[in-house]
């Protein structure tokens, strides 16, 4: 029964990112459409961060659910090493179509996290089969977020998520979004460097920083002085988050490695990929059987998932998925931006769909753990909308397919958390 989802729940699951001890109830999704949550008890929800910014076109999209049940009854599976099949091959072509320029092979895998791990096995032992093997310290940025998987969490900054399994992780530099030190770094480690990995344009769980497009490009140019490959993380960022198919396209440069995932399926199914270039690809093409690269998941390239991957694919063509995102994310912040100058208003921005507010805390109480995040998230619901706030950064992402009158209950929702939310 839906009306005992949340009982039953928490006698038998493990929720991620969650503290049991202090959680409320999960809420009981019972149905999906479009950019709403319905609950067993009848109330609609406004999903205003695409449910973990995966969500792209909306929920249960037409076209997605037909391509997904016509493959399900032609190839539901098959394994991806020594076989291949139609919709894994056109998915990689279309997406290589439209990637930054240079990207001419796709890895596939089956989350962001494996993604990024993908990339930093590919840049390590492409070092190794070059003759570098001393080259194996990454430089990322600070606050970074890039998965769960090992790899993924050893580059990403362990404060606060993973603190207490970083002496298992390799070493990383971590610099901030700021040319002069990641150059600083890239020249301290020399021939030690592997690679330079970057959420690029918009780091989403540190807080949705926005960094400028001119970092960007100077990085590319850092990393092509010195040799390094530049690693595009943009499981978050890509398929029209930021008002771009891909967020490199704001800066103008394309990746030696780019990670994406989420949006890939609009959101539907677990799939993921790492595109790189056909330099690192033939670094692993050799007559020597021992040089392959030793990666691959059960599921990867699933043909159900390839084929939901490409009805998004052409949804996000016919409905120029990046231009209605940044329209969405424009008019929102339109809504927004005279809280610019509220006294709890720290900061106010925009990035393509996404909108985030820096609610001003006490001292020690900023981050991703402040004490006003589940306040915002429960008063959030009561207003009819789905939020899940970086601790004091409320901030909303929405899918594509928002109306004018779920925009508004987002808009009205945000501006009553920020003005009545408590000082202390």
């Amino acid at each position: 029964m839906a009306s005992d989802l949340p009982q039953r729940d928490q006698r038998a699951c493990w929720h991620p990112y969650t503290q049991h001890g202090t959680e409320p109830e999960p809420l009981p999704v019972v149905r999906a459409q479009g950019a709403m949550l319905e609950l067993a008890d009848g109330r609609q929800l406004v999903d205003a961060i695409s449910s973990w910014w995966a969500t792209l076109h909306g929920h249960s999209h037409p076209a997605l659910v037909d391509a997904m049940a016509k493959q399900a009854a032609q190839l539901d599976h098959v394994l991806f090493a020594g076989a291949t099949h139609e919709p894994a091959v056109a998915l990689a072509e279309q997406v290589l179509a439209v990637a930054p320029a240079g990207l001419r092979r796709v890895f596939y895998s089956d989350d962001g996290s494996t993604a990024v791990e993908v990339a930093l096995k590919i840049a390590l032992q492409s070092w190794v089969h070059r003759g570098e093997p001393q080259r194996r310290v990454f430089v990322a940025l600070d606050g970074a977020y890039h998965g769960d998987t090992f790899g993924a969490m050893a580059a990403g900054d362990p404060d606060p998520f993973f603190l207490a399994l970083q002496p298992l992780f390799f070493e990383v530099r971590r610099v901030p979004a700021d040319a002069e030190r990641l150059a600083a770094a890239l020249d301290e480690l020399g021939d030690r460097a592997a690679g330079f990995l970057l959420e690029p344009m918009l780091q989403g769980a540190a807080g949705m920083r926005v960094m400028s497009a001119e970092f960007v490009r100077a990085a590319r140019r850092l990393c092509d002085e010195r040799g390094v490959p530049l690693i595009a993380d943009e499981v978050m960022t890509g398929f029209g988050r930021t008002g771009a198919m891909f967020a490199c396209e704001l800066a103008g440069v394309a990746p030696d490695l780019m990670c994406i995932a989420k949006g890939l399926t609009g959101g539907m199914l677990p799939l993921a990929a790492t595109l790189a270039t056909e330099a690192l690809f033939d670094c692993f093409v050799s007559d020597e059987r021992s040089k392959f690269f030793p990666h691959g998941h059960t599921f990867t390239a699933n043909p159900i998932a390839c084929a939901v991957a490409l009805a998004s694919l052409q949804v996000c063509r016919d409905d120029d998925t990046p231009r209605r995102l940044a329209r969405i994310g424009e008019r929102l912040h339109e809504r927004l931006v005279d809280l610019a100058s509220h006294p709890r208003v720290a900061d106010l921005r925009r990035l393509g769909g996404m909108v985030a507010i820096d609610i001003a805390v006490p001292e020690g109480d900023a981050g991703y753990l402040s004490g006003l995040g589940p306040w915002l998230r429960r008063e959030a619901i009561a207003a009819g909308v789905l939020l899940r706030p970086l601790g004091n950064v409320l901030y909303a992402l929405p899918p594509a397919c928002l109306d004018d009158d779920e925009l508004e209950r987002v808009a009205a929702a945000m501006r009553h958390l920020v003005t009545s939310a408590p000082t202390a």
